[in-house]
C-alpha cells in the first residue's frame, strides 16, 4: 500500500496540478522526496509568501486551482499573508504545509506552530490529517471545497508520521468524498422571474458587478444582458475585465477612486442589481446614502454575503452563469434613452484624465503607453496603491482574468510573485506588474524565480521615492505630516514638496534587476517610455523598467473615507 507522502502524489495528479510553488523543509522532506519522481513542474520560490502568491496568480489568470508546498513552523506562518489575500477575494488555492511528528504537537518541538489554529481564519477550511488512511479523501476533498461556491483557499497540514505512514487496506475503501451541503446553484425562479420584471419595470437600471462574474465564467452571459437590456456596467475591482470597458455601456469602476460617471450612476439609478458582488466599504462609501433611489438587487452564490453589508429587496441565491442564463430570456430589449443620454454626458464631462502638457513624467501616462503598447492584450498584475488605482483608470479591460491585484486585503509585495504565477500558467501571454518603489521591495527577490524558471514577466517600477498612497492620505487628511512615508529619508518631512527621487538615497533598481539576472532600464522622460516598453516586449527574459515620475501626484478622483459617493474630491486644486 502507499505511503502518506505518495498518497499526496497521487491526489495532487488526480486533482490535474501541473505546477506547485513551495519551498522544503525538514518536516516536508518525505513529500519532497516522493515529488522528486512526480511529474509536476516545481517552482522553488524564495519566500513561503511568494508561494502563496505565485500560486494564487497562477488560480486568478487562468482559472484553475492554485497549489504551493511548505514546511512547517515558519515555513507555514509566511503563508499566511497570501492566504488571507486569496480568501478576501475568493481564490482556490491548496496549500500543503508539514508539521511536526503527531506525538510531539503540543511538545513545543522544534519548528512546531498550530498551523491549523493559525490559519483557521483566512481560509476557507483547513485540515490536520491524523491518519494516512484520510489522507486520498482529504486531498480530494481539498480541492472541491477550494473551487466550488464561493472559491477560496484550503490548508491540508500533514504530521511527518503521517507522510511516512503506509495505508492500510482498509483505508483504501475510506475514499469517499464527504458531501457538504451545497447551494442551489440554479437560483429560484420565482427570484429571477421578480428580477426580471423589475428590470423590465425600470427607468434608470444599473449593473453592479463584481468578482463572482470572473469566478463564475459568466462575463459571456453578464454581457448578453447588459447589451439585451441596454443596461449601463460598472465594476468593481476585483470585476474589472467581466463587461468589455471599450463598449459605450461601460462606466468603468466605481466606489473610493472610482469613476465619477459611475458613482453618480449608482447615486442615481432606480435599480441596482449586484452580480457576484458583496458590497465592500469601499465601493459603498456611506452605506446610508448609497444608491438611495434604487430598488437593491443581489445575484450571489454565497448566502453569507446577501444583507450583509447592505439590505436588499430582491436576492436571488445561485451560481450567477445559471441565474443570468435564466434571467436574460425574460427581460425585454428596451431603449432607455434618456437614462443612456444622461450617462454619456456624464462621460463626456468627467473623462479619467490627468495633467497632460507636464514636463515632468506622469506614472497616468506611462500605463497608458503600456494599454497603447500592448494594444490591451496583456495581462496586468499589480501591487498595492496609487499606481493600483492608476492601472484601473489608464489600462482599459476587456476580458476577464487580465486584472489581477489584491483587493480585500490590499496586500503590499503581492504583484511580483502574482505575475510570475500567472506567467507560469500562461507561459504564451503577455504578464506585466505594475508597481510602486514601496512595494516591489516587499517581494523583490522573486525575481530570480522569473530567471530561472525563463518566465518573461516585464516589471515598471513607478517610483515616486514615497509610499505614495500613505503620503497622499497624510496630505488630505493629516496635515501634510509625512510621517514615515518618505522612502529613503530619515525624521519627519512638514509642508513641503515630495523631494525628487534622484537624491541618492533610494535603491538602484536597474542595478537589482541585473544582479537578479534580469535585464534593467530606467526611464525619466515621456519620449523614453514607449521605445523602453517596445524594447522589454521584444526581450524574452524578465525584464525591470524604473520610470522616475512626479513625487507628488495624486489619485483623483477619490471619495474621502465615511463620505458617500456624492462627495468625490476631483484635485486639491
Amino acid at each position: 500500500m502507499k505511503t502518506g507522502a505518495a498518497c499526496v502524489i497521487d491526489g495532487l495528479k488526480k486533482a490535474g496540478v501541473k505546477t506547485i510553488f513551495g519551498i522544503p523543509g525538514g518536516q516536508v522532506l518525505d513529500l519532497f522526496a516522493a515529488l522528486y519522481h512526480a511529474p509536476f513542474e516545481f517552482i522553488l520560490t524564495r519566500h513561503e509568501q511568494g508561494a502563496t502568491h505565485m500560486a494564487d496568480g497562477y488560480s486568478r489568470a487562468t482559472g484553475k486551482v492554485g497549489c504551493c508546498l511548505v514546511t512547517s513552523g515558519p515555513g507555514a506562518t509566511n503563508t499566511v499573508t497570501g492566504l488571507a489575500t486569496a480568501y478576501m477575494d475568493g481564490i482556490p488555492m491548496v496549500c500543503i504545509s508539514g508539521q511536526v511528528p503527531s506525538h510531539m504537537i503540543g511538545n513545543d518541538a522544534f519548528q512546531e506552530a498550530d498551523t491549523t489554529g493559525i490559519t483557521r481564519p483566512v481560509t476557507k477550511h483547513n485540515y490536520l490529517v491524523k491518519s494516512v488512511n484520510d489522507l486520498p479523501r482529504i486531498i480530494a476533498e481539498a480541492f472541491q471545497i477550494a473551487a466550488s461556491g464561493k472559491p477560496g483557499p484550503v490548508l491540508i497540514d500533514i504530521p511527518k508520521d503521517v507522510q511516512r505512514a503506509t495505508m492500510t487496506d482498509a483505508g483504501a475503501t475510506r475514499q469517499v468524498i464527504r458531501q457538504g451541503k451545497q447551494p442551489d446553484l440554479k437560483g429560484d425562479p420565482r427570484r429571477i422571474r421578480a428580477l426580471a420584471d423589475a428590470i423590465n419595470k425600470a427607468q434608470r437600471p444599473l449593473l453592479y458587478v463584481g468578482g463572482g462574474v470572473i469566478a463564475g465564467d459568466a462575463a459571456r452571459e453578464l454581457t448578453a444582458l447588459a447589451r439585451k437590456a441596454g443596461i449601463p456596467v460598472t465594476t468593481t475591482l476585483m470585476g474589472l475585465g467581466a463587461f468589455p470597458e471599450t463598449d459605450p455601456l461601460a462606466l468603468r469602476m466605481l466606489g473610493m477612486h472610482g469613476s465619477v460617471p459611475a458613482n453618480k450612476a449608482v447615486s442615481e439609478c432606480d435599480l441596482l442589481i449586484a452580480v457576484g458582488a458583496r458590497f465592500d466599504d469601499r465601493v459603498t462609501g456611506k452605506i446610508s446614502e448609497f444608491a438611495p433611489k434604487a430598488i437593491k438587487a443581489h445575484i450571489d452564490i454565497d448566502p453569507s454575503a446577501i444583507d450583509k453589508s447592505v439590505r436588499t429587496h430582491i436576492a436571488v441565491l445561485g451560481h450567477v452563469r445559471h441565474v443570468l442564463k435564466a434571467l436574460t430570456p425574460q427581460v425585454r430589449a428596451i431603449r432607455r434613452t434618456p437614462w443612456l443620454r444622461q450617462i454619456h454626458a456624464w462621460q463626456k464631462a468627467y473623462p479619467l484624465t490627468y495633467e497632460r502638457n507636464a514636463s515632468d513624467l506622469l506614472p497616468q501616462f506611462v500605463i497608458e503607453q503600456v494599454d497603447a503598447v500592448t494594444r490591451g492584450n496583456a495581462i496586468i498584475v499589480t501591487d498595492v496603491g496609487q499606481h493600483q488605482m492608476w492601472a484601473t483608470h489608464f489600462f482599459r479591460y476587456t476580458r476577464p482574468r487580465t486584472f489581477l491585484s489584491s483587493g480585500g486585503l490590499g496586500t503590499m509585495g503581492y504583484g511580483l510573485p502574482a505575475a510570475i504565477g500567472a506567467q507560469a500558467g500562461l507561459r504564451d501571454r503577455t504578464v506585466i506588474t505594475l508597481a510602486g518603489d514601496g512595494s516591489i521591495q516587499m517581494n523583490f527577490q522573486e525575481l530570480v524565480v522569473a530567471v530561472e524558471h525563463d518566465l518573461p514577466v516585464k516589471v515598471i517600477i513607478l517610483n515616486n521615492g514615497c509610499l505614495g498612497m500613505v503620503r497622499q492620505w497624510q496630505e488630505m487628511f493629516y496635515k501634510s505630516e509625512y510621517s514615515a512615508s518618505q522612502l529613503g529619508q530619515s525624521g519627519r518631512a512638514k509642508n513641503e514638496r515630495i523631494r525628487s527621487t534622484t537624491n541618492g538615497y533610494l535603491p538602484d533598481f536597474v542595478k537589482m534587476a541585473e544582479a537578479h539576472g534580469a535585464v534593467g532600464m530606467r526611464v525619466s522622460k515621456n519620449r523614453e517610455v514607449q521605445p523602453a516598453l517596445r524594447k522589454a516586449l521584444a526581450i524574452h527574459r524578465p525584464v525591470v523598467i524604473e520610470c522616475i515620475v512626479r513625487p507628488d501626484e495624486n489619485v483623483y478622483p477619490m471619495v474621502p473615507p465615511g463620505a458617500s459617493l456624492n462627495e468625490m474630491i476631483h484635485s486639491m486644486a
